[in-house]
């Protein structure tokens, strides 16, 4: 029998998800997406459930193997915090540092209670003040007040939103596509929802997770989801260049035995964590960090990570800050130390005290940004993602694979990210009783990831997926024809968008349909196929656009497309005003330009999916 896997990830909002997300690592330092039953009860305490001893224990006897897994943790808090014996123990996470905010009907007595994190609310505003307030089009708009509910009346009309996503990863949104306010600075509410609809599919995009967040929940500045989206946002940018692309002396941060490829599959949080102690043993510290949360909460290991990563035009800095007995003081001197180098962001004396887990990561990925400070790698082979691979990483990251994908290769090779995708994109089909879970011993561990990735590879048969000449052994080992899996699963969810009488349509289907689309509106772009070369100047899915949503194209914007320059511009607004009028679109303006026709069909049928909704609507 088919049973449903343990996520229980619908009783939570986005926020809670990625905090209790972030509690649960700091008790699985290895990422090996598990934690131990020894620390159930400090992992529960982190995300604000206190319970008894003797509860935990009755709670870890049902895992005989000493593990539990994130799944299985939000269930059994879920579990802890609907019980009523146990409801006076629960208190919010972090109690004293939230803002409590009430929504609802008076007349209907209904009402609901969410809290969010001040202290991340003022690291956020700083953070978009820092990086946004030159833009011209934010005149006016920033710098954004920190008391009260500023940011979120900032967060209105999306503009923001976009900006920092480009911010994050840039040429993601075409800020010609933006709806601004007129001169006597209005703007309706209609252009507004374009907006954030615009910055929802762009978040999407590059890989966060959305989840019960809509655009009219951003239009009304509900504050944790508000923050928890930035907070994706803002991270994926801080971590986008922790590469050995970006930084080829990260090299020296692996043990003797360890390869490339492990390095590419640790988690930011882990390399950060080296980094900071390759840092400290170069100026004679010999402190060692585990986490950002217990291990920094003296100022000790940031007082020499600072005198460590210091460049010479802008030092010394000294470790006077460690005279200090007080624990609140000494962090702020060694605030004042970062601001001598540009580097105060996100921290405050008290987050550093408290142990901040989320504010000091983003803390030491700046600094690491800024002031990498690593030693001359030598010659050796970068490994670079491709295109193609972000593009299939950052799809899985927005269905929620959890832990997040960073390496396609080394994340796959236990199968669970791919059963995960699965479950996603044809629900229950997924026998999770079946499924081996980590961690993974090493004496054995080898045969049950491989025992998953061949339960991957007979559902994808099942489903009909082609899948020749691939078993278990291939995805279990990195091969590239993991790509091809991955390929085929984004393929099936995005084609099962569009069915009819219950049956998905064919890729010659979908060009029929936007051909006769494209007629009808009077258009006199076609294309006779996803190879079509004509397609490359983006004029094709810009009409179609326009003929689904009449009046959204400004064809001013469109150029002859007689040059590369000219083909990226459309591309990239193509894409950009699809994903403004609902379509959820991966694609890149590259796709487009260089006529990549898998990713070229994604694009015509998320277009689609949407003229589908809005012929429903009618």
């Amino acid at each position: 029998m088919t049973t449903s896997p343990p996520p229980l990830t619908r009783d939570v909002s986005t926020m809670s998800l990625i905090e209790f997300r972030e509690a649960f690592d700091q008790f699985d330092p290895a990422g090996n997406g598990s934690i131990t039953t020894n620390s159930l009860g400090d992992a529960l305490t982190q995300c604000g459930a206190k319970v008894p001893g003797f509860k935990v224990r009755d709670i870890c006897d049902s895992y005989k193997d000493g593990t539990i897994s994130f799944d299985e943790f939000l269930k059994i808090l879920n579990q802890v915090k609907t019980k009523n014996n146990f409801k006076q123990t629960i208190k919010p996470m972090d109690e004293a540092k939230k803002i409590h905010v009430q929504k609802g009907n008076e007349k209907g007595n209904s009402w609901t209670t969410h809290t969010y994190s001040e202290e991340e609310k003022l690291a956020f505003v700083d953070w978009i003040n820092f990086r946004l307030v030159k833009d011209p089009q934010l005149k006016g708009i920033l710098p954004i007040k920190e008391d009260g509910e500023s940011l979120f009346k900032a967060l209105h009309n999306g503009i923001i939103m976009n900006k920092l996503v480009n911010d994050s990863v840039p040429d993601t949104v075409d800020e010609r596509a933006l709806n601004v306010p007129d001169a006597n600075g209005k703007l309706s509410i209609f252009k507004i929802q374009e907006n954030q609809t615009l910055a929802l599919n762009s978040c999407i995009a590059i890989g966060c997770y959305v989840i019960s967040i809509g655009a009219q929940d951003l239009i009304e500045g509900k504050p944790h989801l508000c923050l928890g989206l930035l907070w994706q946002i803002i991270r994926i940018g801080l971590m986008a260049k922790i590469t050995l692309k970006d930084c080829p002396g990260l090299r020296a941060l692996l043990d003797e035995f360890e390869s490339l490829e492990q390095l590419l599959a640790m988690s930011p949080e882990e390399i950060l964590c080296r980094w900071v102690n390759y840092q400290l043993n170069k100026v004679g510290c010999k402190r060692v960090v585990k986490n950002f949360t217990t291990d920094i909460k003296d100022s000790e290991v940031y007082a020499h990570l600072l005198v460590a990563v210091c460049p010479e035009d802008k030092g010394p800095i000294g470790l006077e800050p460690l005279n200090i007995q007080d624990h609140t003081r000494r962090a702020e001197m060694v605030l004042e130390n970062a601001a001598s180098i540009d580097a105060r962001s996100f921290v405050r004396a008290r987050d550093i005290v408290s142990g901040n887990q989320k504010l000091n990561l983003a803390f030491v990925a700046n600094l690491f940004n800024m002031y990498p400070a690593m030693d001359d790698a030598g010659e050796f082979e970068i490994i670079e993602e491709t295109r193609e691979e972000k593009t299939m990483r950052n799809w899985m990251n927005s269905l929620g694979a959890t832990p997040r994908v960073k390496y396609i290769y080394e994340d796959l090779k236990d199968g669970l990210a791919i059963l995960q995708l699965f479950d996603k994109i044809k629900p229950g089909c997924v026998n999770w009783p079946k499924v081996n879970k980590p961690p993974f011993k090493a004496l054995g561990g080898k045969m049950k990831q491989i025992e998953n990735c061949n339960y991957a590879i007979a559902l994808g048969k099942e489903i009909g997926f082609v899948l020749v000449g691939i078993d278990g052994n291939n995805l279990h080992d990195g091969d590239k024809l993991t790509l091809a899996l991955v390929w085929q699963m984004m393929r099936h969810y995005t084609l099962s968008l569009l069915t009819h009488d219950g049956k998905i349509l064919k890729d010659n289907e979908i060009i029929a349909w936007c051909n006769t689309k494209l007629e009808e509106a009077g258009k006199d772009s076609k294309f006779t196929g996803f190879k079509d070369a004509s397609l490359a100047n983006s004029r094709a899915i810009v009409d179609l656009i326009e003929a689904i949503s009449p009046g959204h194209i400004n064809y001013d914007l469109m150029t002859p497309a007689a040059n590369d320059d000219d083909k990226f511009l459309n591309a990239r607004y193509a894409i950009t005003m699809a994903r403004k009028i609902g379509a959820r679109i991966f694609a890149l303006p590259e796709d487009i330009t260089e006529v990549n026709p898998k990713m070229i069909m994604t694009v015509f049928a998320c277009i689609m999916s949407v003229g589908f909704a809005k012929e429903n609507m009618k």
